[in-house]
């Protein structure tokens, strides 16, 4: 029942995203173009994004299990630090530069978008050299190895 509802969420978000325009990069670009011929409807969406969410994590802190049964996995750090300031910043530059974010690229993926495939590509690199990055710093390697 977890993967079947898990399905259907994934299947109503792809649809959000879409009716949206999120999954279309001309309109995110056009949203972010504050210079030029700014559209300002995502916008809304970002709003009514953040007001869904915000209720979501309010009812989920009163929680210790979903109402599927599944464990509650919430989120602690609370500290900004220059870690993710340089995600964010990386994030947007991304974001900025090919219109899309993980979400919607994958939902532009499955319409066929070819510049949607390129990201995707560039995405799964980026998260590979980030494990990389990872595991190397837990596990430097020491001279005479």
């Amino acid at each position: 029942m977890l993967a079947f509802t898990s399905l259907l969420t994934g299947l109503v978000f792809g649809l959000g995203l879409i009716v949206s325009g999120m999954a279309n990069p001309a309109k995110v670009l056009g949203f972010l173009d504050l210079s030029g011929r700014w559209d300002p409807s995502l916008a809304l969406v970002m709003v009514g994004a953040i007001a869904v969410g915000a209720l979501a994590f309010f009812v989920a802190r009163q929680r210790t299990v979903s109402w599927m049964g599944a464990e509650m996995k919430l989120p602690t750090a609370r500290l900004i630090d220059r870690r993710l300031l340089m995600g964010s910043t990386l994030f947007g530059i991304g974001w900025g530069i090919a219109g899309f974010c993980p979400g919607p690229a994958l939902v532009a993926l499955g319409l066929g978008e070819i510049k949607a495939v390129v990201f995707v590509i560039a995405m799964l690199a980026g998260m590979g050299l980030f494990e990389l990055l990872e595991r190397r710093k837990q596990h430097p390697l020491t001279p005479g190895r």
